[in-house]
C-alpha cells in the first residue's frame, strides 16, 4: 500500500485508479505548485490529464506554468477549448509567452485563438522582443500608481488590482504618459499615514532596464542590487513591464548551464538530457570533438619532431602526461575565474593588466610549489621506489623547471583569452577549457624538449 499522507506520482496514480478523488484533491491543496508539476510530468498521459483536471483553476495555471514544454503540449492537445481558455486566463503574460516560444505553430495558433482579445494584444507585443532580451522575459502585470494619490488611495488600488498582478511588493509611480517617476514599496505604504501623498514616500532613484537589454545583464543587475523586480522602459523611456526575481533566477540558471556546456566543449541543448535523442547529443558534441581532434595534430607534430631526443632518453616520455595535464588544469582554473568575473560584470578588458599581474603572482607561487613537489616525486617515486636508473637528478630538474614554466604560461593564457574574446564580441566561455588545453599542450611540449636539450648533453 502507498503512503497516502504524502503526494507522489505513485500515490496520485493509485488514488486515481481507486477513484478516491476527494482525498486526492486534499493532497493537491497541501502541495506546492512546483511539486505538483513534477508529479504531472511523471504520470502516465491518461493519469496526468485526469490529475490536472482535479486542480482548481488558479492552482492549475500555476502548475501549468511550471511544466516542461513537452508536458504542456500534451495537456493542450487533450484540453477542450474551454479548458485551455480557463488556463490561459489565469496565467501571467510572461509565462504564456515563454510557453508559446516552445510550442509548434499549430499549438500556438490554438493558444492565440483561445486568448482574450486584450491578452492577445499584449502577448503579440511581448513576442516582438528578442527572447533573450529584457522585453522578452518581462511581464506587463504590475501595480501602477500616480504621484498625486494618497497612501489610502494607493492601498485601495492594490486591493482592487493586486490579485491579477505578478507582484504587489513594489509599485510603480508613473505619469499619464507612462513615464516612470519612482517606486513605492508595500512596506512604506503600510507604515505611512493614509493622507500622505505618494510623491512624499516614493523612491525617485530607480534602477531600470530597457527592453533590448540582454537578459543576463538584467538578471545580474537584479542580483547586484538585491531587487525583487526591475522596471523595464521602452526606447521612449515609458514603463512597459517588469522583470521579477523568479525570472531572473531562471535566467541565471540557464546562462550558467550554457556557459558550463561551452566550457566543456559542447553545444547547448534546449531539452533535458532524458528527453534528448542520441542523434541530437551527437550533433551537439561531434563538431567540438572534431575541432579539438584536428587541433591536437599540432601536439603530434611537436612530439614527432623530437623523436630523436626521445629515442636517446626514452624516460622523458613518461613525464609528458603529467606536464600536459598540469598545464591544462592550471589554464582552466584561471579561465574559469576570469569568465565568472566577466559574467558578473566584475571584469572588463580595461582590467587586463590587473588580472595579468595577479595571475602572474599566483602562477609563480603555484609553479614554484609544484616544481618542488614534482622534483621530490620524481626522485622518490620514479627513482627510488620504482628503481628506474634512467631517472637522474638532471631529468628530475628538467621536469620540475618545465612544470614551473608551464604553470606560468598556462595561467597567463587562461586569464587573457576570455578577456580578448569579450573584447572582440565572442562568448568568453567558448575560449575556455578545450582551446586553452590544446594551446597549453603545444607550449608544454616545446618548453619541455627545449629545456631538456639545454640541460642534457646527450640531446644537444
Amino acid at each position: 500500500m502507498q503512503d497516502m499522507t504524502n503526494l507522489t506520482p505513485e500515490t496520485a496514480a493509485q488514488l486515481l485508479d481507486e477513484r478516491r478523488l476527494p482525498r486526492l484533491r486534499e493532497l493537491t491543496d497541501e502541495t506546492q505548485a512546483e511539486d505538483l508539476a513534477d508529479i504531472v510530468e511523471e504520470l502516465e498521459p491518461t493519469h496526468a490529464i485526469r490529475f490536472f483536471r482535479l486542480l482548481n483553476k488558479e492552482l492549475a495555471a500555476q502548475v501549468f506554468a511550471e511544466l516542461n514544454p513537452d508536458a504542456q503540449e500534451k495537456l493542450i492537445t487533450a484540453f477542450s477549448d474551454r479548458e485551455l481558455k480557463t488556463i490561459l486566463d489565469e496565467m501571467f503574460y510572461d509565462d504564456t509567452v515563454d510557453m508559446i516560444e516552445e510550442m509548434p505553430a499549430s499549438v500556438v495558433r490554438r493558444i492565440i485563438a483561445n486568448s482574450r482579445p486584450d491578452d492577445r494584444k499584449v502577448i503579440n507585443e511581448l513576442l516582438r522582443y528578442p527572447s533573450d532580451s529584457a522585453g522578452g522575459v518581462m511581464t506587463t502585470e504590475f501595480v501602477s500608481l500616480r504621484a498625486d494619490q494618497t497612501v489610502s488611495q494607493a492601498l485601495a488600488v492594490i486591493r482592487r488590482d493586486g490579485i491579477n498582478k505578478e507582484t504587489i511588493y513594489t509599485c510603480y509611480v508613473i505619469t499619464p504618459t507612462r513615464k516612470l517617476l519612482g517606486i513605492v514599496e508595500a512596506k512604506d505604504l503600510l507604515l505611512s499615514d493614509g493622507d500622505t501623498l505618494i510623491s512624499e514616500v516614493m523612491e525617485e532613484n530607480v534602477i531600470v532596464a530597457h527592453t533590448l537589454d540582454d537578459q543576463e545583464d538584467v538578471a545580474n543587475r537584479m542580483s547586484k542590487y538585491s531587487l525583487i523586480a526591475l522596471p523595464v522602459l521602452d526606447k521612449e523611456d515609458r514603463l512597459v513591464g517588469i522583470v521579477t526575481f523568479d525570472d531572473a533566477m531562471d535566467i541565471l540558471h540557464n546562462e550558467a548551464e550554457e556557459d558550463f556546456s561551452k566550457m566543456a566543449g559542447m553545444s547547448t541543448a534546449e531539452t533535458p538530457y532524458n528527453k534528448t535523442s542520441v542523434f541530437t547529443i551527437w550533433k551537439n558534441r561531434f563538431p567540438w570533438l572534431a575541432i579539438l581532434m584536428v587541433s591536437a595534430t599540432f601536439t603530434g607534430i611537436i612530439i614527432s619532431s623530437f623523436e630523436t631526443a626521445l629515442a636517446v632518453i626514452p624516460i622523458l616520455t613518461a613525464f609528458i602526461p603529467m606536464l600536459m595535464d598540469t598545464g591544462g588544469n592550471s589554464g582552466s582554473q584561471a579561465s574559469v575565474t576570469v569568465i565568472r568575473g566577466i559574467s558578473l560584470g566584475e571584469l572588463r578588458l580595461r582590467d587586463w593588466y590587473r588580472v595579468v599581474w595577479k595571475e602572474l603572482r599566483v602562477s609563480l607561487l603555484c609553479g614554484i610549489s609544484l616544481s618542488v613537489l614534482a622534483f621530490g616525486k620524481v626522485m622518490l617515486v620514479d627513482r627510488l621506489i620504482m628503481q628506474n636508473p634512467d631517472v637522474t637528478v638532471t631529468v628530475a630538474f628538467v621536469v620540475s623547471v618545465t612544470l614551473c614554466l608551464i604553470v606560468i604560461c598556462a595561467k597567463l593564457i587562461g586569464c587573457t583569452l576570455p578577456l580578448l574574446a569579450e573584447r572582440v564580441g565572442l562568448d568568453p566561455a567558448v575560449m575556455a577549457s578545450p582551446f586553452i588545453t590544446t594551446m597549453v599542450d603545444a607550449i608544454a611540449l616545446l618548453l619541455y624538449f627545449g629545456i631538456a636539450r639545454s640541460l642534457i648533453p646527450q640531446l644537444g
